[in-house]
C-alpha cells in the first residue's frame, strides 16, 4: 500500500492526514495546535508550525509515504536572510498593523484601485503580503537591511522539507505581487516597496500544478498551495458551485476559467492550484464571532445552536455588525462589533441568533459580490467548522437564494494536499484523483417552510443599513 500525506498548516494548527493512494482511505489523522493571535497585531514564529508538524507526524506514527504536500495559510510573510535564517516572526494574513501600508500602496498608482486590480488582479489591503514587505520595509529598516528571501507560510514550510525555495501560482496569486493572469511577478509593483532591491532573487521560483518542489527522504514533495486553493481540490469543487468556509474567518469562492479583476477590491483575483482561477472574498470574523458570543451568554457550540433556533428569523430587529477584530470585507481594519436594535426585554435567544445571522449576512455580501463576476453560480457548498453548526447551515438556507448543501469532507485542506501530492506523484489530473478517491459529497439544506424570501430580504436589508450606518 501506497500512502499519501496532506498537510494544512492553517492559523490556528497543523493537521495531517494520511491516505491510501489507490482508494483514498484515511488511514491516520492528527493534529497540533499553533500559539494563538489576537488582531491588530497577529504573528507566529514560523518554528511553531514545524514544531506542530514534527508533533502530529509522529502522532500519525511517522509512516512512510510516497508524496506528501502542504496547503497553508495564505498571504502571511516570513522574511529570511541569506542564509536562510528566519529574521523576525512571521505576520499573519489577519495582521491589521500593515492596513496604513495598503492605504499607501494604493495611492502609489496613478489609477489607485483600478490599476492594481488590472496589474495582478487583486487591490492591496492588510491581508496581503505586499502590504505586509511595505510595512517592515517602514518599520523595520534593520530588519529590512537583512532581508534576502520572502517566502509565504506554505512556501516555508515546504522549504523545510526540501531545502528549495519555491512555491505555486495559487499562493502566489495571493501576495499582491502575482498575476494570475499573465503568470507572472509584478516587478513594478514590488520597485514601489524599494527600486534598488534585486527582488528576482527574494521571491520564491513558481511551479507548474504537477512540478515537484523536490524530495523528503524517499517521498515526493508536491508544490503546496494556499489553504484555499487546497479546500477547492479536496472538495473537488465544479464551475457553478461557491464555496463559503465557516473558520475563524469566512471565505466565499469559486473555480473560474477566466482570470477576474475587480476595482472595488472585494472580490480577489487569486489562481487556483490546477491552472483555473479562484475568484474569492474573504472576512476576518466567522465563528470567532459566534464562539465569542456563545462564551459572553455561557453556552457550548450545541447550546447556542438551541439558542438560535429558539429564535425567530430576524431575531426580533436584533442586529449584530460583526466586525469584532476589524473587518477586511467591507475594508475596515479598525472596525468593532455593534449589536442595533436591543431592546429592555432582549432575550439570549435574540442575541444568539443576531450572532450567527450577522455572520451569515456578511458571507452573503461576499457572495453576491463574487456573483458580480461569477453570474453563472448556482449552489453553495459550507465546509469548515462552523458548517457543522444545525444554526448556521440552516441560516444559510433561509437567507440565500440559491440552493445550499454541506460537504461531507471534514478537513477539506488537508485531502486537498492529500489530492495534490497523489497528482504529482502519478502525473495525473488532480480531478482524477478527487474521482477515484469519491470526493465531493454533500447533504441538502432545504429553506424553512416558514421562510418567505421577503423576509429573507428584510433581514438582509437591515445588516446592510447597519453596515452602511457604521462606515
Amino acid at each position: 500500500m501506497t500512502l499519501i500525506a496532506g498537510i494544512d498548516s492553517s492559523t490556528q494548527a497543523t493537521k495531517v492526514e494520511i491516505r491510501d493512494l489507490d482508494s483514498g482511505e484515511v488511514v491516520a489523522a492528527g493534529s497540533r495546535p499553533h500559539p494563538s493571535t489576537t488582531p491588530p497585531r497577529s504573528e507566529q514564529d514560523p518554528q511553531s508550525w514545524w514544531s506542530a508538524f514534527e508533533g502530529a507526524w509522529q502522532d500519525v506514527g511517522a509512516p512512510t509515504v510516497g508524496a506528501i504536500s502542504v496547503a497553508g495559510q495564505q498571504h502571511g510573510m516570513v522574511a529570511l536572510d541569506s542564509v536562510g535564517v528566519v529574521i523576525r516572526d512571521a505576520k499573519l494574513w489577519n495582521d491589521t498593523e500593515t492596513a496604513p501600508d495598503a492605504g499607501w500602496l494604493l495611492k502609489q498608482l496613478p489609477g489607485g484601485a483600478a490599476d492594481w486590480a488590472a496589474a495582478c488582479g487583486s487591490v492591496p489591503v492588510a491581508a496581503f503580503t505586499i502590504a505586509k514587505l511595505s510595512w517592515l520595509h517602514r518599520s523595520e529598516p534593520d530588519n529590512w537591511a537583512r532581508l534576502a528571501h520572502v517566502l509565504l507560510p506554505h512556501d516555508w514550510m515546504t522549504y523545510r522539507l526540501t531545502g528549495a525555495m519555491v512555491t505555486d501560482r495559487g499562493d502566489a496569486s495571493g501576495t499582491g505581487y502575482w498575476s494570475a493572469a499573465t503568470g507572472e511577478y509584478c516587478w513594478d509593483l514590488l520597485s514601489i516597496i524599494d527600486k534598488d532591491l534585486d527582488w528576482l532573487g527574494v521571491v520564491p521560483r513558481v511551479l507548474g500544478p504537477l512540478e515537484a518542489a523536490g524530495t523528503w527522504g524517499d517521498a515526493v514533495v508536491a508544490p503546496g498551495t494556499g489553504d484555499n486553493m487546497a479546500a477547492a481540490l479536496g472538495l473537488a469543487l465544479q464551475p457553478g458551485d461557491a464555496v463559503v468556509s465557516l473558520g475563524t474567518s469566512g471565505t466565499v469562492y469559486s473555480v473560474s476559467n477566466t482570470a477576474t479583476a475587480d476595482a472595488t477590491g472585494v472580490v480577489a483575483g487569486f489562481a487556483d492550484a490546477t491552472g483555473r482561477y479562484l475568484p474569492l472574498v474573504c472576512t476576518l470574523n466567522a465563528t470567532k464571532v459566534t464562539d465569542t458570543v456563545a462564551r459572553l451568554l455561557g453556552v457550548d457550540h450545541a447550546g447556542l445552536d438551541a439558542l438560535t433556533m429558539a429564535a425567530p428569523l430576524g431575531a426580533g430587529g436584533v442586529t449584530l455588525l460583526p466586525y469584532f477584530d476589524g473587518e477586511r470585507t467591507p475594508n475596515r481594519p479598525k472596525g468593532t462589533g455593534v449589536f442595533s436594535g436591543i431592546r429592555s426585554d432582549a432575550t439570549r435567544e435574540q442575541i444568539a441568533r443576531a450572532a450567527v445571522e450577522g455572520v451569515v449576512c456578511g458571507l452573503l455580501d461576499g457572495l453576491d459580490a463574487l456573483r458580480e463576476h461569477v453570474p453563472d453560480l448556482r449552489r453553495v457548498i459550507l465546509v469548515g467548522g462552523g458548517s457543522r453548526s444545525v444554526a448556521a447551515a440552516q441560516s444559510f438556507a433561509d437567507l440565500c437564494e440559491l440552493d445550499v448543501v454541506v460537504a461531507d469532507a471534514d478537513q477539506a485542506v488537508a485531502t486537498g494536499a492529500a489530492v495534490q501530492a497523489a497528482a504529482v506523484l502519478q502525473q495525473i489530473d488532480p480531478s482524477e484523483v478527487a474521482r477515484r478517491w469519491g470526493l465531493g459529497g454533500t447533504r441538502s439544506v432545504p429553506r424553512s417552510e416558514s421562510v418567505t424570501a421577503d423576509a429573507a430580504r428584510a433581514v438582509r436589508a437591515r445588516y446592510g443599513e447597519l453596515s452602511a450606518r457604521m462606515a
